[in-house]
């Protein structure tokens, strides 16, 4: 990767400050999806269902989400977990993923790389694809949102997922490309699906961009939306010329916006309930839902509480400290008394269940000894921290866990819990700061630690930026063993490289997880069959039908 692709990878690897506050479970609804006229209206701020009910025929169902969906529609921008679980039915990419594995399909693309390892990748567009308003599907459309994405003087959130390895997309015929990479690099295959195809006739008019923003969508999906009402709901039909793989099973769908737990809860719970699916679960609800015959699965993966310390605020630009207050929590204590068991104390970086897994060389199992030892080496005394954090409200129940371990390690802690919003913006506008408590999900946008990784850190990256490291002597070495195990083609080789590198960052504890925890999902299995948890915010419903 040379120098000029690394600084475009990295500055583009965190969203826009519009997209990131509302980027899946942490980040208000993190974390960068028709008509024309009703995907873009305010409409009627109303949560009723729409639908004629029941199940079958022409019946809606109806999806509580638990994040808001008011964040940004635009494919190419977007980490909303509403916006980006809504434009998975809406839109495709050349190819798809699994909501689980991360698997590969063939989606708008007629097949998968004939050779992943190669360098010149060749797709045919699916016969027959049509738009949401009838028009054909072309090469040009693939073009156009490639060229955005690798506009070097467009920022968007997907260039951080594709510029460090795609060189270019040529036409080759009507409805036929070619990618052309600047070194071999499978991986590229699963993060296609990031790419959403976009009609060029409709999106590249002046001013379209900022409606994809606010919630216009047309697409190629299953499903085409029919109305948008931010703070409210989304409303989505069926698309008959639809000709791919993952057809429509239901008629119509509603989903409704309800970041509040008790509502969100309350719209599937009961004989009142009106509702057939809701995501974000609250772990204290999981009994009483399954008591009254409801499905209630987790998705274990990268959804985790993480710790981001300002390292231009002493003393926290020591490496000591940034230790001690990791090894002062009791991690046990906060899965069990916050997250009921739901969650493992984090070991690396990545989860357990990722591919490239291993312990870290540093484990920060809880050991108030060894935190005060540390303290004590780094030459700090009286130390008071303010720890400001988002009021997710999983996040607000494990704060006391980690003023608890702070305080007996002598720590004078003020625990500072606001809106989501606010707490970004203050980092945005560069306001001091000591540590913040926050959580996030890359498990959005996949499984591999190369993105996962490069989402994170990076000389500029936005959270390196909200940090004040990325000068750091050490951290420059990070990021260039970073980018050497990017390009690295031997897969044992570039995966040893990549937890080399997550031993690191484990030891500097600059941005990193405290604890992985579950994400709950609910459903009535009476009425839906197919369901499957995701471990990431939002639903998928392309594999789900009527039971």
């Amino acid at each position: 990767m040379s120098d000029l692709t690394s600084r475009t990878v990295h500055r583009a690897a965190g969203p826009d400050r519009r997209s990131f506050l509302r980027y899946t479970g942490a980040l208000g609804a993190a974390a960068a999806v028709t008509t024309t006229l009703s995907a873009c209206s305010s409409g009627p701020e109303s949560t009723n269902d729409t639908g004629d009910g029941g199940t079958g025929g022409g019946a809606t169902l109806t999806a509580v989400i638990g994040y808001g969906n008011d964040g940004s529609w635009d494919p190419t921008q977007t980490a909303s977990a509403f916006a980006m679980a809504g434009n998975e039915h809406i839109y495709e990419g050349l190819l798809g993923t699994d909501p689980i594995t991360r698997e590969p399909y063939a989606a708008l693309a007629t097949g998968l790389p004939a050779d992943p390892r190669a360098t010149t990748w060749a797709f045919t567009l699916r016969p027959g694809a049509k738009w949401h308003d009838g028009r054909p599907v072309t090469a040009d459309d693939v073009v156009f949102v490639f060229d955005r994405i690798l506009d070097p003087k467009t920022q968007t959130l997907a260039k951080g997922f594709f510029a460090s390895w795609l060189k270019e997309v040529r036409k080759t015929g009507a409805t036929s490309v070619e990618l052309e990479l600047k070194f071999p690099f499978p991986d590229g295959a699963a993060r296609l699906s990031l790419a959403k195809i976009m009609p060029k006739h409709v999106f590249s008019k002046p001013g379209a961009w900022d409606e994809a923003t606010r919630g216009k969508a047309v697409g190629s999906g299953p499903y085409r939306q029919t109305a948008h009402h931010p703070k409210s709901n989304t409303t989505f039909e069926a698309f008959d010329d639809y000709n791919g793989p993952r057809k429509a099973a239901f008629a119509k769908m509603n989903w409704l916006t309800i970041v509040d737990a008790a509502p969100r809860v309350a719209k599937i719970s009961g004989a009142g309930a009106d509702a057939e699916i809701a995501d974000n679960i609250p772990y204290a609800n999981i009994g009483r839902l399954k008591q009254s015959g409801m499905s209630v699965e987790g998705g274990a993966g990268m959804n985790n509480l993480f710790l981001l310390f300002n390292t231009a605020h002493r003393p926290f630009d020591d490496i000591r400290v940034r230790q001690a207050l990791h090894y002062a929590i009791d991690r046990d204590k906060m899965i069990e008394a916050a997250l009921k068991g739901h969650g493992k104390a984090s070991t690396s970086f990545l989860d357990e269940a990722n591919p490239s897994y291993r312990p870290a060389r540093t484990v920060y199992a809880y050991d108030p000894a060894k935190a005060e030892k540390l303290l004590r080496e780094a030459g700090v005394g009286k130390l008071s921290v303010r720890l400001m954090a988002v009021n997710v409200s999983w996040i607000v129940d494990c704060l006391p866990t980690i003023q608890e371990g702070w305080e007996k390690l002598g720590v004078d802690v003020t625990l500072d819990p606001q809106e989501t919003t606010a707490v970004f913006t203050k980092l945005d506008q560069k306001k001091d700061f000591q540590v913040v408590a926050a959580a996030s999900n890359p498990n959005q946008f996949g499984l591999d630690a190369d993105l996962i990784m490069h989402y994170n850190y990076g000389p500029e990256n936005l959270w390196m930026g909200y940090a004040r490291w990325a000068d750091a002597a050490v951290a420059k070495k990070l990021f260039r063993d970073m980018d050497r195990a990017t390009r690295e083609p031997e897969a044992g080789r570039k995966k040893a490289m990549v937890q080399d590198y997550i031993d690191v960052v484990a030891e500097q504890a600059v941005l990193y997880p405290v604890v992985h925890n579950e994400l709950m999902t609910a459903w009535d299995p009476k009425k839906v069959t197919g369901v499957k948890a995701q471990p990431y915010p939002g639903i998928n419903l392309l594999q789900a039908r009527w039971t």
